[in-house]
């Protein structure tokens, strides 16, 4: 009797060989994953049959002979549906070449495998179709601390391009877009295949420090220098040499500051508070800024010789109404990674990302990450689902000048306190609803909840205090 899986894997890792068992395994599909093409070939040779051959290419640079030509005429002429790991975009001419859909990301994510399960042989491959339905899906690349980067789009592909050609070249780069587009994750990876990845990189947003105050972070200072200097302490400059320094917010630094910052950037040297000869540093710097920098310029507010010394490079982020192809994949991955730092259970209805799809998110990733942990604390798909389509309405109102149309929940609470009032009530309501969830799953321990809900404890307590909640 021929023997046949839905997924055939090739892996040199036996971690991905054991996420190939479980992400199909769990759900009764039947794969398996063998460590060569060689081997895979004995398998077919011996009956086995396949619907899919997932070939992990992380390891191996393109061109190399990976995959055999035999290999290849043998999903060919079985019509056997070919993925190619696309952690790496470098692949993407020889995946065109040998006409393989590229759709997956390490790790594997749960659309990707739903995808997979879906396209059967009997349903799908034997159409023509089957190279447009798996066509390239996105890129996801993962950063520290939980966080990741994910292009969809085109112009994200070529932001991730231009990044894998920018990082290891030590000039300053410029990066623009508007609050919350992930301009930090954009300087992540461009220290990551930076010559100096080794070494950290230190962030310090320009605009959170007084003038004074930025200058002691940035260049340090010697004991003595002002009161309080008991001991001498090196600045950000100092603690990123031959590593990367991020200065986010830029746009807000003072003409004062901008001076200094563009003599260090001329020649790499500069002098701690209080100290009588110049240090010389190697820092890669990256800028960050939301604000419109040539209407900066113009207004003086800011350097036109600093901007062009870090305008040497630029990356401009687009905003994500702009990108609205990366709203579901992004949501995914935030609802996933959300559920599980949150022990909730996993939250991604149709109906959701399609609403999703029809905001202009004005806060971008920000704002769509604190919609996805409300929506994972309340467990609510109705309320989460309104609410969308509400901000929705609510924006066309404003763009457009037109007569908005309330969703029941909302026209009734217009009703009792008029329009102007509707959506507060509403919001009020969410809040309550969050803070009670929240409380409740950390049984009223409002210090792990204040935690959960990303607020302050005292801010915890104030609407503890002002919705009358008890446990």
């Amino acid at each position: 009797m021929t023997d046949r899986v839905l997924v055939l894997g090739i892996s040199e890792d036996a971690h991905i060989c054991t996420s190939i068992f479980n992400a199909f395994g769990a759900d009764g599909y039947k794969a398996i994953c063998v460590p060569s093409p060689q081997k895979a070939l004995q398998l077919f040779d011996g009956g086995l049959e396949a619907d899919f051959l997932l070939v992990d290419t992380s390891r191996k640079k393109p061109g190399d002979s990976f995959i055999p030509p035999s290999l290849l005429q043998k999903v060919k002429s079985e019509n056997i549906g070919l993925v190619v790991d696309a952690g790496d975009l470098s692949w993407n001419d020889y995946a065109l070449r040998w006409n393989v859909p590229m759709i997956f990301a390490m790790p594997f994510g749960s659309l990707d495998i739903d995808m997979l399960k879906k396209k059967s042989r009997i349903d799908a491959l034997t159409s023509s179709a089957v190279a447009p339905a798996l066509a390239p899906q996105y890129h996801l690349e993962e950063l520290d601390n939980n966080r990741f980067f994910l292009a969809a789009s085109p112009v994200m592909m070529q932001i991730y391009r231009d990044i894998r050609i920018l990082a290891p070249v030590n000039i300053p780069v410029l990066i623009l877009g508007e609050s919350g587009v992930g301009k930090e994750n954009v300087a992540l990876l461009l220290h990551k295949y930076s010559a100096g990845a080794e070494k950290s990189l230190l962030n310090i947003n320009c605009a959170a420090l007084p003038n004074e105050l930025l200058e002691s972070e940035l260049f340090g200072y010697e004991a003595g220098a002002f009161t309080g200097a008991t001991k001498s302490k090196p600045g950000m400059f100092e603690l990123a040499h031959k590593g990367t320094l991020l200065l986010d917010e830029i746009g807000e630094m003072s003409p004062q500051m901008q001076a200094k910052l563009l003599h260090v950037l001329q020649d790499g040297s500069f002098c701690r508070l209080g100290a009588r000869s110049a240090s010389h540093v190697d820092v890669r710097v990256l800028a960050a800024t939301n604000i419109n920098m040539e209407e900066a310029i113009a207004c003086k507010r800011f350097r036109e010789d600093l901007y062009y010394r870090l305008n040497t490079l630029t990356i401009t982020i687009p905003p994500l109404r702009e990108r609205r192809e990366e709203i579901a994949p992004l949501m995914r991955e935030l609802f996933r990674r959300g559920a599980m730092e949150l022990g909730q259970p996993v939250i991604f209805a149709d109906r959701i990302v399609e609403a999703a799809q029809d905001y202009d998110w004005p806060g971008n990733l920000r704002e769509l990450r604190n919609f996805v942990t409300r929506t994972l604390i309340l467990r609510d798909e109705k309320t989460a689902y309104s609410y969308l389509r509400t901000k929705t309405r609510l924006d066309n109102v404003t763009h457009s000048k037109q007569e908005i149309i309330l969703p029941p929940e909302i026209e009734k609470a217009a009703v009792a306190v008029g329009m102007k009032d509707a959506v507060s009530v509403v919001k009020n309501e969410m809040e309550v609803r969050m803070l009670q969830s929240a409380l409740s799953a950390s049984g009223w321990n409002r210090r792990r909840a204040a935690t959960n809900l990303n607020i302050s404890y005292r801010t915890l307590l104030y609407k503890i205090k002002q919705h009358r909640l008890s446990a």
